[in-house]
C-alpha cells in the first residue's frame, strides 16, 4: 500500500494519524455521494441531506482508524513500534517497525482490525435498536427504496452498513486484506514455512484483485458510473500490495538463513561516552565525514548514537565541553540483535532513518554496524 508523505491530523494513544492528499478526494466524493442518498433516504431539505452526509463520511473514517487502531494497539502490546497509521485513497494502513517474528503474533495482530469493526457493527445495531424497531434499522442499511427515517437513524443505518462491508471485504483471504493476513499466520503456524505462506497469500490477492478489477470494468462499461472505475483503481493498487508480497516471499526464501552478524562491520568506529563535544567534533566528525556515530561505555555498550548537526549546534551555542553522552539521540530505533536474520531489516526504521542498524549481544555490547548498502549487497542475487 503507498506509504508517502502526509499530513497529520491527530495523535490518539501517542499514534500519529495521517492522511495522504488522495484522501481528501475521496472525503469529497463520499460526501457528494451521500448527500443524494440522504436526500433520497431523508426527504426534506438538501441542508439535511448535506449535514448527515458529512457525519456519514467522516463517521466512515473514524471508522477506518479505530479499524487500525485495533491492529496498532494490539501490535504495540506486543512489542512492535508503531511508526503511525495512514489513511489514504481506499482505506487505511498501520505502519509498524517490525513484522512479527511468529505465526501467533500474525494472527493476533491481523484480527484485531476486523475484530473492531464487528464490535462497531453491533454497536450500531444496538443504536439502532434504541432508536428504532429493528426492521426500520434493516431498511436504513438495506437502502431500500422509498423508505424514510429520521437522520439519527439514517446515520446509523449507514454506519452499520458500511461496517458490515469493511468487514467482509477485509476478511477475504487474499494478501494485503486482513483476511489474507490472518490466512497467511495460519498456513505459516501449519508448515513453518513463513515466506511459502507469504508467496500463497500473495497469489490469492493477485486473483482476487484480477476478479475485483474485471467487475469494476463490467460495471463501468454497463453504466460508465464512477463506483466501476474506482474498483478498477482499487484493483490495481491490491495487485501491486499481493505481487509484492510474492517478491517479499520469494527473496525471504532465498536470503532466510543469513544473519545481521553475517553483513555487520565488525569493527566500526565508536564514540566513547565520556569525549566532550569538541573532541568528537575534531577526532571523528572533521576526520571520518560520517554524520553520526555510534556511542558506547568503557565496557563497550551501546548507549545511543550521536548525530554532527546536533554536535555542532551545541557547541554554537557554547557547550563544547559538555560529554558526548548528554546530547545522544532519543528515539531512534537503531538497535537489532546480531542472530536476527537479514530479512528483519528490510523494514527497520532505522535503515531509513539513519541509513543502518547498530547490532548487539544480548548483554547490548555493540558488536557490529549493518549498513544500508551492505543490506543492498545481501540482497544483491548471486552472479
Amino acid at each position: 500500500m503507498p506509504t508517502r508523505t502526509n499530513i497529520q491530523l491527530a495523535r490518539i494513544f501517542g499514534i500519529r494519524v495521517g492522511v495522504s492528499t488522495s484522501w481528501f478526494f475521496v472525503l469529497f466524493f463520499l460526501i457528494y455521494w451521500l448527500s443524494e442518498f440522504f436526500h433520497r433516504v431523508l426527504g426534506g431539505s438538501q441542508t439535511t441531506a448535506y449535514v448527515v452526509a458529512v457525519a456519514g463520511a467522516l463517521g466512515y473514517f473514524a471508522s477506518l482508524i479505530l479499524h487500525e487502531l485495533g491492529h496498532a494497539l494490539v501490535a504495540r502490546r506486543l512489542g512492535i513500534g508503531i511508526v503511525g497509521i495512514n489513511l489514504w485513497f481506499f482505506g487505511g494502513l498501520s505502519q509498524m517497525s517490525r513484522e512479527p517474528k511468529t505465526a501467533g503474533e500474525e494472527f493476533k495482530v491481523a484480527a484485531a482490525g476486523p475484530a473492531v469493526t464487528v464490535v462497531l457493527f453491533l454497536a450500531c445495531l444496538l443504536a439502532g435498536e434504541l432508536a428504532a424497531s429493528g426492521s426500520r434499522v434493516t431498511d436504513v442499511v438495506l437502502s431500500h427504496e422509498g423508505f424514510k427515517t429520521t437522520p439519527a437513524l439514517a446515520l446509523i443505518g449507514w454506519l452499520g452498513f458500511i461496517n458490515a462491508m469493511l468487514f467482509v471485504f477485509n476478511i477475504i483471504p487474499a494478501f494485503p486484506l486482513d483476511g489474507g493476513r490472518i490466512a497467511r499466520a495460519l498456513i505459516w503456524w501449519r508448515t513453518g514455512d513463513r515466506n511459502g505462506a507469504t508467496r500463497a497469500t500473495g497469489r490469492s490477492g493477485q486473483g482476487f484483485a484480477l476478479l475485483l478489477g474485471l467487475f469494476g470494468l463490467w460495471s463501468f462499461a454497463s453504466g460508465g458510473s464512477s463506483f466501476g472505475l474506482l474498483t478498477m483503481v482499487l484493483a490495481f493498487f491490491l495487485y501491486q500490495a499481493a505481487g509484492a508480497a510474492v517478491l517479499q516471499g520469494a527473496l525471504g526464501t532465498r536470503i532466510q538463513n543469513i544473519t545481521v552478524a553475517d553483513i555487520m562491520d565488525r569493527e566500526p568506529v565508536t564514540i566513547p561516552a565520556e569525549l566532550t563535544l569538541l573532541d568528537a567534533q575534531e577526532q571523528f566528525f572533521l576526520r571520518y565525514r560520517w554524520h553520526w556515530f555510534a556511542v558506547v561505555d568503557p565496557a563497550r555498550h551501546f548507549l545511543g548514537v550521536v548525530r554532527q548537526q546536533r554536535v555542532e549546534s551545541e557547541i554554537a551555542a557554547g557547550r563544547p565541553a559538555l560529554p558526548v553522552i548528554d546530547v545522544l539521540e532519543e528515539d531512534m530505533p537503531v538497535r537489532i540483535a546480531e542472530e536476527e536474520p537479514l530479512e528483519s531489516l528490510l523494514g527497520a526504521d532505522g535503515i531509513g532513518r539513519l541509513g543502518a542498524m547498530v547490532a548487539v549481544d544480548g548483554d547490548g555490547v555493540l558488536k557490529g554496524v549493518v549498513t544500508l548498502a551492505a543490506v543492498r549487497k545481501a540482497l544483491r542475487p548471486a552472479t
